[in-house]
């Protein structure tokens, strides 16, 4: 249990395009809260300037550098939990990963390199089990909505039929702010770096692919690859959509979310199916944009296509590749602009079938820039949750959003401006199927 700390949620990069906007989030949720936060990093006067800008006022700063490990221990000392945001988290995560285990905090971050989430399983996990502290990564809109929203649907199949999951299907969709769209509106500088960082990675870069990535037990393993392999294809939708892969990669929701799936395996201690799970962002609009969307959709195919094939290129070609590709793509401070952030609309819908053919349907609707502002407040609500005892499932080790925060308090993200809803089959919301087990 961690204890004794003087601070319940600290934001390590808090100067950053997302990390800024969770420091304002928090900020703001600690008048109502109670809770005590501060904002860490190399230089505590630009530090409340940057936030400052964001309008918050006199926050506790905290100097702590990655050059410096035993400033790294100090920031964790104080904390209950650490909300880092300096990435890529492949170069530059592991210290404050090792600070955490360390110092007994629990940590969460946004990466979505999978090479370095699996490194991090394979040579942390027992350490963390072993310290009580809750290792989180992929905390945002990567993989926090999607992960959280399946793990509803499998805890309302096995409460209402008693019965596994046997398919998803996640479909997002969103509506833009008004105005001309601008090419920073969708990817930030920082994900433009990571996605460098695990082309040149040392780290088995092939598994960045593997939908069992985060799945140590290889017999499991090997099942979920036979049963829900990830496709890229472009394919049509409901109601006239052409589904996409998902952006910014279609390699992330599904290895965190069979990742949760085997976490829930092991905790109830016997074999269980894996389902087959598929994801894409469907695109719609009048029939005469369908050419577009087709094209569109045929685009972020082909990127993700280059993407799979990076990854299994020999070390030496991915080092140049990466090394390219971290020197012409947009660096940190890139990212969409302030008045481009609240306009958006965003939905997830979770289409899950039990191993017996009954249906379940689970709704994800939100408010905000997915990466960059809705991100900041779901990171940001779920440091809190992590800080308080009794709120979140009392487990350890590295986990998913799903398996460290659990489905009973779901109804925190309405916070985030993050709201699940589990759908009946006359389509109305089923509030009694909302909360009652968590993962």
């Amino acid at each position: 249990m961690i204890q004794q700390r003087d601070l319940d949620v600290v934001v390590f990069g808090a100067t950053g395009v997302t990390g800024r906007r969770v420091a304002a989030y928090l900020d703001d949720r600690a008048s109502q809260t109670g809770a005590r936060w501060a904002a860490a990093g190399r230089d505590p006067v630009r530090l409340r300037r940057v936030l400052a800008q964001e309008g918050v006022r006199e926050p506790e700063t905290l100097v702590a550098d990655l050059a410096d490990p035993g400033s790294l221990v100090a920031m964790a000392s104080r904390a209950k939990v650490v909300l880092n945001l300096v990435g890529p988290y492949s170069l530059y995560g592991r210290p404050v990963i090792e600070a955490c285990v360390d110092s007994g905090a629990h940590y969460a971050d946004l990466t979505g390199e999978i090479p370095f989430m699996r490194q991090v399983v394979d040579e942390v996990d027992e350490r963390a089990r072993d310290a009580g502290v809750k290792l989180v990564q992929a905390c945002g809109f990567e993989a926090l909505p999607p992960d959280l929203a399946v793990a509803l649907a499998a805890e309302t199949a096995r409460s209402r039929w008693h019965e596994p999951l046997a398919d998803v299907e996640l479909e997002l969709s969103y509506t833009l702010p008004p105005g001309m769209p601008r090419p920073s509106d969708l990817i930030s500088g920082g994900t433009f770096q990571s996605m460098a960082a695990v082309a040149a990675g040392e780290e088995d870069a092939a598994g960045l692919t593997d939908p069992a990535a985060l799945v140590p037990d290889p017999v499991l393993a090997s099942e979920v690859r036979r049963r829900s392999p990830i496709r890229v294809r472009p394919r049509r939708g409901t109601q006239g959509a052409v589904v996409a892969p998902m952006v910014p990669a279609a390699f992330i929701n599904p290895a965190v979310i069979q990742r949760t799936a085997a976490l829930s395996v092991d905790v109830r201690d016997k074999w269980v199916e894996p389902f087959a799970y598929r994801e894409g962002v469907a695109l719609t609009g009048p029939v005469a944009t369908l050419p577009l969307r087709v094209a569109a959709a045929g685009a972020l195919s082909g990127m993700q296509v280059v993407i799979g094939q990076t990854s299994r290129a020999a070390p030496a070609v991915r080092r140049r590749i990466g090394g390219v590709l971290g020197a012409l793509l947009p660096g940190s401070g890139y990212g969409p602009a302030a008045d481009r952030l609240e306009g958006w609309r965003w939905q997830l819908a979770v289409h899950a079938r039990t191993t017996g053919g009954a249906g379940v349907l689970v709704r994800v609707e939100a408010e905000g820039h997915p990466g960059y502002l809705a991100t900041a407040r779901m990171l940001g609500e779920a440091g809190l949750m992590l800080a308080e005892t009794g709120t979140t499932p009392d487990r350890s080790g590295c986990l998913t959003p799903a398996t460290a925060l659990g489905t009973r308090s779901v109804d925190r993200f309405a916070h985030a401006r993050l709201r699940f809803a589990v759908v009946d089959d006359t389509g109305r919301e089923d509030p009694g199927a909302m909360g009652k087990v968590r993962p």
